[in-house]
């Protein structure tokens, strides 16, 4: 893939030159709930965001009865075992997910985490596989979604440089189009932690488009990066900053993601359209005429007065002499009188 190289995801182009696609990452925020998972689509909809993200979790196929809680939080589940059993969904219920947020104008995405959920979500024709940090490793099932050729959004949360050159080495092979999130899993993550530094270095050593999944819980790390150049941006969704759940810390509620999308837009023009700050002068000329300052008279002033420096103010509008020019006239004699505050002009200089 050449440096920079664009690709499709769905109906939008990702790279440079195209606008930056906003992913809302519902996660585990819905906490079972098909009918608030269905909310979330709705909600999300109506920021401007192009993209909702779930994840698909199928506890007898990722998990043992042993995978310890990253945070203790659920008092109804005994094991992180039985939270991923009550996050699970139907075939079906996933269908009508895919199928509603497509009404709703909104690219579908979901993230697998074992090779059973990939063949689920290969059955709702994903436009792309989003792959979370904790599976950059796991080579095999990269291979086995990159092998239909949809593109590969991969996150490096938790990846080395080394990860992230086999991983992106395995997707490549099988030319399926791949693209880099800058991630830190730390929820929330601390402005120190968030390394807006790393999109560039991705750019360079990977040549793809690059984004930020961010986990900060506030617009500011994503508007960054979109200045930055960002090609794609991640945040994660909650419906309110009261929502039950571990990830509401590093969340946006919907109204902040609206924000930043609407602060992505403006800042994709901005980077779009480089000004000519000469051909901008000449435009504003008219203005410049109003704002600038001229030279005039600090009092009246006879002929022939040898002109001095305290004879002399810089007063709009800048249609005289301009202020720069003060000390080329001063030491110039008056060919006629000027009356305070009125311009000078060159007819009135010896």
């Amino acid at each position: 893939m050449e440096h920079g190289a664009t690709f499709a995801i769905g109906s939008r182009r990702v790279g440079p030159g195209e606008p930056c696609l906003v992913i809302a990452e519902i996660g585990q925020a819905h906490d079972g709930s098909l009918g608030t998972a269905h909310a979330f689509i709705d909600a999300v909809a109506g920021t401007g965001a192009d993209a909702i993200k779930f994840q698909t979790h199928i506890a007898a196929a990722e998990s043992t009865p042993g995978e310890p809680f990253r945070v203790h939080f659920s008092p109804q589940d005994a094991t992180r075992y039985d939270y991923w059993r009550r996050m699970e969904f139907t075939a079906e219920q996933w269908r009508g997910l895919a199928e509603h947020a497509a009404q709703r104008g909104l690219l579908f995405l979901s993230t697998p985490f074992s090779f059973a959920a990939v063949e689920l979500l290969e059955k709702l024709d994903l436009v792309a596989w989003k792959v979370g940090s904790g599976e950059v490793t796991n080579l095999p099932m990269l291979e086995r979604m990159a092998s239909g050729g949809r593109p590969v959004l991969l996150s490096s949360g938790m990846a080395s440089w080394a990860d992230l050159d086999r991983a992106g080495e395995v997707v490549r092979r099988t030319g399926a189009p791949l693209a880099l999130f800058q991630c830190t899993t730390a929820y929330p993550t601390a402005p120190e932690q968030v390394g807006l530094n790393v999109l560039d270095e991705l750019r360079r050593r990977y040549g793809c488009p690059v984004g930020l999944s961010d986990h900060s819980g506030a617009i500011y790390a994503g508007l960054a990066a979109a200045a930055l150049g960002a090609d794609l941006l991640e945040v994660h969704v909650t419906l309110s900053r009261h929502a039950f759940g571990p990830d509401v810390p590093a969340s946006l509620t919907v109204e902040e993601l609206a924000s930043l999308v609407e602060g992505t837009r403006f800042i994709g023009r901005a980077l779009g359209h480089p000004i000519d700050k000469d051909r901008v002068a000449d435009e504003m000329a008219p203005l410049r005429r109003i704002f600038g300052k001229s030279l005039v008279a600090a009092r009246d002033l006879p002929v022939g007065h040898r002109l001095e420096r305290t004879d002399l103010e810089l007063k709009k509008p800048g249609d005289g002499i301009p202020a720069a020019e003060l000390e080329r006239v001063v030491g110039r004699r008056l060919e006629r009188a000027v009356a305070a505050d009125q311009q000078l002009s060159e007819q009135d200089l010896g």
